[in-house]
């Protein structure tokens, strides 16, 4: 378990004020609940936050309460050795042409692991709602291979019907890890390897 992200949560959250901003922030922050995080990203009026790093879990809840979000941040037990720069959207870490692996979260750095040595292209997401069509489509697009994983944490799958819609007219395949698959690098990096054409 890792405290630090949820000292990040606990620092980043704004206290009370004696006035209230005209567009106030629902900020909620959920510690590895897998059922939260499926109910709060397949609600349309939610955006879902996955940071990766307490940093990151830091900037989210900066953002959102900034911007005046409903938003739902789900912080992980484990965490990315590194920040990433991202705050919406795929970030793109690794380049590769034999197909594309959107790691979401804290997912990354087993990612990395398990893929090194592919010739994979590694998006990065601390932010899966709303979903980045554009980065995706554009990774995918520029792979030799429209092969898709998704690892994310919760209920693997999570994010399988934006894949889908995205990439609804690109003829591809799409393997979705997700909970447990993640943080067992043998067995994702398995999966990976059987899964490429």
């Amino acid at each position: 378990m890792n405290s630090d992200m949820l000292l990040a949560a606990a620092e980043a959250l704004p206290g009370p004020r004696a006035h209230a901003p005209a567009n106030p922030a629902t900020v909620l922050v959920g510690y590895g609940t897998d059922e939260e995080l499926t109910r709060f990203a397949t609600d349309p009026r939610w955006a879902v936050h996955v940071p990766g790093h307490p940093v990151e879990v830091r900037r989210a809840i900066e953002h959102a309460v900034r911007r005046g979000e409903r938003a739902y941040v789900h912080v992980a037990g484990d965490s990315n050795a590194e920040p990433r720069g991202v705050t919406e959207g795929f970030e793109l870490v690794r380049e590769g042409l034999d197909g594309v692996v959107a790691a979401v979260g804290a997912t990354l750095d087993p990612v990395l692991r398990a893929t090194a040595g592919l010739d994979l292209t590694v998006l990065y997401a601390a932010t899966v709602r709303p979903f980045d069509e554009v980065g995706l489509r554009t990774a995918v697009l520029a792979a030799d291979h429209a092969d898709v994983v998704l690892v994310e944490p919760g209920q693997p799958g999570l994010s399988a019907r934006h894949v889908a819609e995205t990439l609804v007219h690109v003829p591809h395949r799409l393997l979705a890890l997700g909970g447990a698959d993640g943080p067992d690098e043998a067995a994702l990096a398995r999966a990976v390897r059987d899964f490429l054409r």
